[in-house]
């Protein structure tokens, strides 16, 4: 089925091909402005960094997706569960690297859940009604970013107000599993004061969450309700100075099963608050920025309740000395604490980035300075070169290191955190990039070659004793990942967009045990090869359609003894997805009909992960309205 998927969709983009050579409408460049790379507006074609962007006209155009399954979309992305049931949790892996490697940003200000395993991020708190565009940086980003991003750095842009009118919009949405989504978001930019805030609710009966074998064992299904708001202002209290303040709110409530094969109907309710501001000044050479961020995160669980707070603040500098020279320098002060402990994780970390730019060759020398108030200090760096040739085709390299500071849920041997060990001391990681990318055809068509070589060292695993079978985290192991991806992106006419996309992925561990290392492949849920293609086309100044496919190779995934909770390694077969999306818009695009339907095929006949179900074929339709 795979192959034939595979087959039917690589016709269906050469067709749509041969077909846009003969429209002959203006392009729009794949050079776009980009700001997560070094904290300040470039273009992609000045840094060495690898950077995917994803636009607000895509993200439009997901109206039946969350953020999960937008993500999995992306080169280089993989999010275990996102076909899954909606409520299960969302793994994140980055360049093979699991979600405690990656950070996410809202707004440039980190989000991170302190009482989370491994302190990894819930994406399913995010909303999608809440995205403006998203900025996914790929590679070690510690040096302006600090701990955490090891793997890479996912900004998410949240939306601002409309440039001199106040805007209303909303969105309605019904689909299979008798899921629901309305958005209100009313927003407005003027000369002192641009705000917008937004509301979403999303339910869904779902599926159940576990795998039944046999068919007739009638597991209960898992729903899941989420209400979200943001409100976020924006104050221009002179035309140099600017203050914008937010507060978030999203809770996520729903049932789960008992575990992989065992259907159940457990509760859980999540909630996020996030609340702080961002501030800017500018003068004649640069500016000045300042941030703030405050998270407060409450998972209550059948057996187990669990609070967090992380505390953000950032002072930085974007300086131009002359037209070949800029600094970007500033201090971090960051804190995590579950709130019913006493242990609190602190890190002040100044840092500093220089970037030498004579139009065709740039680079990048930055390091960071990390003191934490239990793991003593480290030092972290980053040397990133590129070189421009005829605008057309840019080579980059980029070496830095990294590191993740122990998470408490590592460290803390209290309830409901039995098996922390407060001796780990932080991950370190050393990361090589190297690569390509270039723009033919007038800048239509945009190809990016990439590789990756990634080592972690005193890395934090999680071990069972095989007498007592009592666990531990402990510092032990040595975690080499290495990949290539390829990316095509062609804006072929104003109406027709094509993407393409291969990306290989491995890794191996070595574990240093006492009579000698055992080095072997483990990443487990994580598919060594992964191919994406989508084609897009404006079929009529009202009617848009597109399709994509994706295919997932062979994978791994762990099995567990119900006595020793030994792991029992399984394979995972390849799987494809074939979906479709489209829209059609009436007075003047102030409304827009839309159906978003995925996995046609009903293919249900795969795991993402072992012994949970995947979804069939499902669809959702529904309208989006701007006045």
């Amino acid at each position: 089925m795979s192959r034939k998927l595979t087959l039917l969709s690589t016709t269906m983009l050469m067709s749509i091909l041969a077909f846009a050579q003969k429209d002959s409408l203006n392009h729009k460049e794949l050079d776009p402005v980009i700001v997560t790379a070094n904290k300040t507006e470039q273009k992609q074609s000045s840094t060495g960094k690898i950077i995917t962007l994803i636009t607000k006209e895509e993200i439009e155009k997901s109206g039946g997706k969350d953020l999960a399954q937008l993500l999995n979309e992306q080169p280089g992305i993989s999010i275990n569960g996102a076909n899954s049931n909606a409520g299960l949790n969302k793994s994140l892996f980055l360049l093979g690297a699991s979600g405690n490697y990656t950070l996410i940003l809202l707004d440039g200000i980190p989000v991170k859940d302190p009482s989370g395993l491994g302190g990894a991020y819930d994406l399913r708190l995010i909303p999608m009604s809440l995205i403006d565009h998203i900025e996914i940086l790929k590679g070690s980003q510690s040096t302006l970013y600090g701990s955490n991003a090891i793997a890479g750095v996912i900004n998410i842009i949240t939306r601002k107000g409309a440039d001199g009118h106040t805007e209303a919009n909303a969105l309605l949405s019904y689909g299979t599993y008798n899921s629901f989504k309305g958005v209100a978001d009313i927003n407005r930019k003027g000369k002192i004061l641009e705000y917008d805030v937004n509301y979403q609710y999303q339910s869904t009966n779902g599926i159940a969450e576990a795998k039944d074998t046999t068919g007739t064992a009638n597991f209960p299904k898992n729903g899941c309700i989420q209400n979200a708001v943001q409100a976020k202002l924006g104050i221009n209290i002179t035309e140099h100075f600017k203050i914008s303040p937010y507060y978030r709110y999203s809770n996520f409530n729903g049932t789960y099963s008992n575990g992989a094969f065992s259907g159940a109907s457990n509760p859980f309710n999540s909630t996020l608050q996030n609340t702080g501001f961002t501030g800017r000044y500018t003068y004649a050479k640069g500016s000045i920025n300042a941030n703030y961020g405050y998270d407060f995160t409450n998972s209550i669980y059948s057996f187990a309740v669990y609070k967090g707070a992380f505390n953000h603040t950032e002072l930085w500098i974007n300086h131009t000395f002359t037209p070949i020279l800029h600094l970007v320098g500033g201090i971090n002060f960051q804190s995590y604490k579950i709130t019913n402990s006493d242990t609190v994780t602190s890190i002040l970390s100044p840092y500093a980035t220089l970037l030498y730019s004579t139009g065709k060759f740039h680079i990048e020398l930055g390091g960071r300075f990390n003191h934490t108030n239990r793991f003593g200090n480290n030092f972290t760096y980053s040397i990133n070169p590129s070189y421009l040739i005829a605008s057309q085709l840019k080579l980059f390299a980029n070496l830095s290191s990294g590191f993740r500071a122990p998470a408490l849920t590592e460290l803390l041997a209290s309830p409901p955190y039995t098996n922390g060990n407060a001796n780990l001391t932080p991950e370190k990681a050393v990361n090589i990039d190297a690569g390509f990318q270039t723009w033919l055809l007038q800048k239509k068509l945009s190809i990016t070659g990439t590789y990756f070589n990634r080592t972690i060292t005193n890395a934090i695993v999680y071990i069972t004793d095989p007498v007592s079978y009592v666990g531990q985290y402990v510092n032990r192991d040595k975690q080499h990942d290495q990949g290539a991806s390829i990316e095509f992106a062609y804006k072929a006419t104003e109406k027709l967009s094509l993407k393409a996309s291969y990306s290989y992925i491995y890794g191996q561990v070595t574990q240093k045990l006492s009579n000698s290392d055992y080095t072997f492949y483990n990443l487990i849920r994580r598919p060594k090869n992964t191919i994406n293609l989508f084609a897009g086309y404006q079929l009529t100044n009202q009617l848009f359609v597109s399709t994509s496919l994706q295919s997932f190779g062979q994978r791994t995934d762990n099995s567990y003894d119900p006595v020793t909770y030994a792991p029992v390694t399984v394979t995972l077969k390849a799987y494809a997805l074939w979906n479709a999306y489209a829209e059609y818009s009436i007075l003047h695009k102030g409304l827009v009909i839309f159906a978003d339907a995925k996995n046609l095929t009903n293919n249900r006949n795969y795991y993402e992960a072992y012994g949970y179900s995947v979804q069939g074929f499902n669809i959702n339709g529904g309208i989006r309205i701007q006045l």
